[in-house]
């Protein structure tokens, strides 16, 4: 059975006012101080985030309880020092991010201008374990147009600098400002896929081999797949539902591969225009059918998602808890539904941010 691994990236906020703090370098010291959380959590770009890894997991009920302990660590480490953490992926309020300027995020900042000093976005990265860069690569080449039906699910940024931008993952727009990210071409072998990212790098345009922002990429530290679409996801049990979904994608896609059935060939230009619909309205309206790349209803392409990736759900035991994970996620909605239904209940984007607080450690 393939372990999965989660990354996610946390907002740090003032519990009063909602407001985004810089002060992701004291809520790590005191996590080093702390001990236990001393290889849990990671530095990011900016002062106003937290990421955190899970350590990789066969049982995806023990990596949501995972989940859930990170976010909770997470936040008693930033209640020590005056803030908390939400699992947002944009800030609703205005916010001017705070670079940690080490020489490789001070090079980046050189080189991006204002793209970087507008990239505070949250995601959730999924590693899926593979038996080799052959196997890896079949994966990625295969799962490609299945990624946006995974953003739609995570779907948790629907405000920006304190107004409603009109999306449900804004964050997807934010990162594709970056010139190596969103989806890529078929690679065919690892030959191709490793020549590409060297030829990337070699550009100059990109520092280095961890700059190439694929949606889905072969991770440069671990033997696993890496998918790199999903906003954080409000809620923990969400995040679960997306790391159980990647990984009987990955482990669809492997069989397909085994079996000699070849990918299915839709252009970045179709994939690009999928991810956009993704973003523009999450579970709420339609997605581009990964088949077809023809608008159909979000509930039906999160449906056929299941019926695609069934039988490896029912060879890992997750194939109920999934179809009832997805069954309430479409009653409550995704993040960025939840999030605009504070908004309009409460008509404040403070209250927002300091009920997703509330939310993040359920």
């Amino acid at each position: 059975m393939r372990t999965v691994g989660v990354e996610e990236e946390l907002l740090l906020v003032d519990p009063e006012t909602g407001e985004p703090k810089a002060l992701s370098a004291a809520v790590l010291a005191r996590a080093e101080a702390d001990g236990a959380g001393q290889e849990m959590f990671e530095k990011e770009l900016y002062g106003q985030m937290l990421e955190f890894a899970t350590h990789p997991q066969t049982d995806m009920a023990r990596l949501g309880e995972e989940i859930v302990r990170c976010r909770k660590e997470a936040a008693r480490h930033a209640g020590e020092i005056g803030c908390a953490v939400a699992a947002l992926a944009s800030s609703p309020l205005p916010v001017s991010p705070s670079i940690v300027m080490n020489d490789r995020y001070q090079w980046m900042a050189e080189q991006y201008g204002i793209a970087t000093r507008e990239q505070l976005v949250c995601g959730c990265h999924v590693h899926v374990a593979v038996e080799s860069d052959a196997e890896g690569v079949a994966v990625l080449d295969r799962i490609r147009p299945w990624l946006p039906a995974l953003l739609a699910i995570s779907a948790n940024s629907p405000f920006w600098q304190g107004t409603d931008s009109c999306y449900a993952s804004y964050r997807s727009r934010v990162w594709g400002r970056w010139p190596s990210a969103g989806p890529t071409e078929l690679f065919g072998s690892p030959e191709r896929y490793h020549r590409r990212v060297a030829d990337m790098v070699s550009t100059g345009v990109i520092l280095d081999a961890g700059m190439v922002y694929f949606d889905a990429r072969l991770s440069e530290r671990y033997p696993t797949v890496e998918i790199r679409v999903s906003d954080v996801c409000l809620h923990a049990d969400t995040a679960q539902l997306i790391a159980t979904l990647a990984r009987a994608l990955v482990e669809t896609a492997a069989r397909e591969w085994r079996a000699g059935r070849e990918p299915v060939d839709h252009g970045v230009s179709l994939l690009r225009l999928a991810a956009w619909q993704a973003g523009r309205g999450g579970l709420e309206g339609e997605l581009l059918h990964p088949a077809t790349m023809r608008r159909r209803p979000a509930e039906s392409v999160v449906r056929d998602l299941l019926d695609h990736v069934g039988e490896a759900l029912a060879d890992t035991g997750d194939h109920e808890r999934v179809r009832e994970a997805v069954a309430g996620l479409l009653r409550r909605g995704n993040g960025a539904r939840v999030q605009r239904e504070l908004m309009e209940r409460t008509g404040s984007l403070r209250d927002v941010v300091t009920e997703c607080v509330r939310l993040t450690q359920r």
